[in-house]
């Protein structure tokens, strides 16, 4: 069964798309390789994914912008697939202020020709990359998808929050089961050198500071990629139906008459900043050099996920510990870096 997986050699794309051709699937893994980070680590995930040796001709790479409707409709005239896992974006909170055209073009231009593709050639599933960002500057925690998310602070989260309400006219409209996938803070092994973790340690390794935004006054709920992939793949052959709750006189952002669903994808055990960077200190026996710094603009203090909507569709709840998580990271990276 294939399955077409967009963003594929990115932090998360990498890791499903290995779990899926693990589980039978034949992948077809479509990027456009940008230059947004290092394009080393890019191609080595993908080196990576080429010799998994679970069955012959399990991933096809395809190198291609999601901008390129053309391109992308003979994709899926070629392979037709069954499933499609949508992660190709453009990434960043904070880059999105430095240049948002990227944005409209990857997350919102881009993500229409996906729907498009899905609504021609029938799609059975299409799952696709939403954020915690949608949340904005909601305080409420922990933060549930039955909250309001009309106030993003980043046009990175108002991407996300298209995203959404993109898919739902899709589902109305032609049927099309879609989940949209709110992550937060997702790290781990092969993880993007802009987050927090990849930074932290590359500094303390190097004995240069740190930047520590709004003087460590800041709550994350961190998320194992691990804990992710398993949530994706229990999600990607549950397709969505009606949801028989929802009521047209009082409607729930996180319910629909169309076969939509959203989720939270996260760890439910937030941690502060300052707590965060002790661990990666002890795990790696050095003291950072730390320089605070006032918040950015487009951050938010703290987040925090309410999973109970996940744990029950698919019996399942992200549990690793942020000590186990950081500490598989460090081996891997100064594995990776021969550090």
């Amino acid at each position: 069964m294939n399955v077409l997986v967009t963003g594929a050699a990115g932090f998360i794309g990498y890791h499903l798309s290995a779990k899926l051709i693990n589980d039978g699937f034949t992948v077809i893994g479509f990027d456009n390789l940008n230059n947004y980070y290092d394009v080393n680590l890019k191609k080595a995930r993908l080196e990576k994914l080429k010799k998994i040796k679970d069955k012959e001709n399990s991933f096809v790479f395809k190198k291609g912008d999601l901008i390129n409707k053309d391109y992308l409709n003979s994709i899926f005239y070629e392979y037709k697939p069954s499933f499609v896992i949508n992660l190709a974006a453009q990434a960043g909170v904070r880059y999105s202020i430095e240049n948002p055209k990227a944005y409209i073009e990857s997350n919102i231009v881009g993500f229409s020709n996906i729907l498009e593709c899905c609504r021609e050639y029938l799609t059975e599933h299409l799952l696709y990359a939403s954020s915690s960002s949608v949340y904005g500057g909601n305080s409420n925690l922990p933060l549930r998808e039955e909250d309001n998310v009309d106030h993003p602070v980043s046009l990175y989260g108002a991407t996300k929050k298209s995203n959404e309400l993109m898919a739902h006219s899709y589902s109305h409209l032609y049927n099309i089961p879609t989940t949209g996938l709110r992550f937060f803070t997702v790290y781990g092994p092969w993880g993007r050198p802009d987050m927090a973790l990849f930074l932290f340690t590359k500094a303390i390794l190097n004995k240069e500071p740190i930047n520590i935004f709004n003087n460590g006054n800041m709550i994350r709920d961190f998320t194992y990629i691990d804990d992710v992939v398993e949530s994706v793949s229990r999600l990607l052959e549950k397709k969505p139906t009606r949801d028989s709750k929802f009521e047209l006189s009082n409607p729930k952002p996180h319910q629909s008459w169309a076969p939509y669903k959203i989720f939270n994808i996260g760890n439910s055990s937030p941690i502060n900043l300052m707590d965060y960077i002790i661990n990666i200190e002890e795990i790696l026996e050095i003291k950072a050099i730390k320089n605070f710094m006032p918040m950015q603009d487009g951050d938010v203090k703290s987040t925090e996920s309410d999973t109970k909507e996940l744990e029950e569709y698919i019996g399942y709840k992200p549990n690793t510990t942020i000590k186990e998580g950081i500490s598989r990271f460090i081996s891997w990276y100064k594995s990776f870096y021969n550090v």
